[in-house]
């Protein structure tokens, strides 16, 4: 690894990755470490607009334009906030990366997995997280917990859901070194514990 750790944490909305992504950063401050934490799709003020543009916009959006502007935002995120945070000497917490687009618009949305992999790289420069933490969670509980109006992509079928599950799964089977999963029906402080003992056996990143 060239550069300070670059992790990410991924699963379904509900799972609770913004609750989990809090506890991490907070634990590996109080171990010394200078963290920058982030969100994708979003995470600046372009890619703000770029999702609210696929969340919004009417009639549907094509689930390709869909998958490449999600791409376009995280560019923006890595050239405005990633790729300096990582140069300065900070780890790099991202609530969602590039595995969001693999799993969405891939193995839920019918496009096709490793040309997604292929151009989503290629978006990134390469740049891929160290370690990304699967929350995993049954579609029932995720959409219990979320606490919130569903967006348009939270409200597709079932189906669409069930498939979103099943696509994080097998990617974390696909690549066990970059990508590994979380129980996320446990109590929030268990789920804590366990993400913290994967990164540390990992990438040997301890916090307090």
């Amino acid at each position: 690894m060239s550069h300070p750790a670059f992790l990410s944490l991924d699963g379904l909305d509900g799972a609770g990755k913004s609750t989990q992504c809090r506890l991490l950063a907070d634990w590996l401050r109080t171990g010394g470490h200078g963290v920058t934490t982030c969100t994708d799709p979003g995470g600046t003020p372009l890619g703000a607009q770029l999702r609210s543009l696929v969340l919004h916009y009417r009639p549907e959006i094509d689930r390709m334009c869909e998958a490449l502007l999600f791409m376009a935002s995280r560019a923006q995120l890595l050239a405005e906030v990633i790729r300096p945070a990582l140069a300065s000497g900070n780890i790099v917490l991202s609530d969602r990366f590039l595995l969001a687009n693999i799993v969405y618009q891939g193995h839920a949305g019918g496009l096709d997995v490793e040309r997604l992999w292929e151009v989503g790289r290629f978006a990134a420069g390469g740049l891929e997280p160290d370690l990304t933490i699967v929350l995993d969670l049954p579609p029932e509980q995720a959409a219990q917990r979320r606490g919130r109006p569903a967006d348009r992509i939270e409200k597709r079928d079932v189906a669409y859901h069930a498939r979103l599950r099943q696509g994080f799964l097998a990617e974390a089977r696909r690549r066990p070194e970059r990508i590994r999963v979380v129980d996320a029906g446990l109590p929030i402080e268990v789920v804590q514990q366990a993400i913290r003992r994967e990164i540390t056996s990992v990438l040997g990143i301890k916090g307090e």
